[in-house]
């Protein structure tokens, strides 16, 4: 049985994980039998974004860790707990909370700075040799610590061009990619589906292609 690590960024798309493709997340591993551990930092949230019209909170502050325990049914562990030898993979959902709490992506763009315990487990997964999955945004994250860590990497985000473009300034590849497929960059184990990306998109199609990650990533553990 595949023991998967889940990074989470908090609950909410604009704000936090993306709700959807994080629980989808979870159900695929369940289905496919694997032991799986949340994660996210112990860190405050960059804001709080209303999810009904969009405005910034000028009045409230939330935590990472707390907010994600949600999505996880308070069965999550601080990030700077997570250990590379204990897991045979790491997938990361999206949302927004990627470029704003895992990141500061969403203002300095490709010149961003990761959080610190993030980049050291992606690395330390990788350098062991274990496979990595995204969702949307995710493997923009992806792309970033593994382009300064001077891997050439290849990933989607969908057919979004400015965010290609954002991809391939953090030194990774993109390949154009439908919401209900992925990318395989079999190589160095990385898988990524572009998910909720298009904002046009179906639930249904999203799972399709995050159903695709996720068994794409387990058959990596097994090889």
């Amino acid at each position: 049985m595949p023991k998967v690590a889940v990074i989470l960024s908090g609950c909410g798309s604009r704000d936090g994980a993306e709700v959807q493709e994080s629980v989808l997340t979870l159900l695929e591993l369940d289905k496919a039998g694997a032991e799986v551990q949340c994660f996210a930092p112990d860190i405050q949230q960059e804001h709080v974004v209303s999810h009904l019209d969009g405005k910034v909170s000028t009045y409230r502050e939330r935590n990472v860790l707390e907010e994600a325990a949600r999505i996880a049914r308070g069965d999550i562990v601080p990030l700077a707990d997570a250990k590379a030898a204990d897991f045979d993979a790491v997938i990361l959902p999206g949302g927004q909370g990627v470029i704003k709490n895992l990141s500061n992506f969403a203002y300095e763009g490709p010149n961003c700075a990761v959080d610190g315990e993030v980049e050291r487990f992606i690395l330390s997964m990788h350098k062991a040799g274990k496979p990595i999955g995204g969702a949307c945004l995710a493997a923009l994250l992806v792309a970033k610590i593994l382009g300064d860590a001077g891997e050439k990497v290849t990933v989607t985000i969908g057919r979004e061009k400015e965010t290609a473009q954002s991809v391939r300034e953090c030194g990774a590849a993109h390949a154009d990619c439908n919401p209900d497929a992925i990318v395989v960059d079999a190589a160095n184990k990385i898988v990524t589906t572009p998910a909720y990306m298009y904002d046009a998109t179906t639930i249904a199609r999203v799972d399709a292609g995050i159903a695709k990650m996720v068994a794409a990533v387990l058959a990596m553990t097994r090889k």
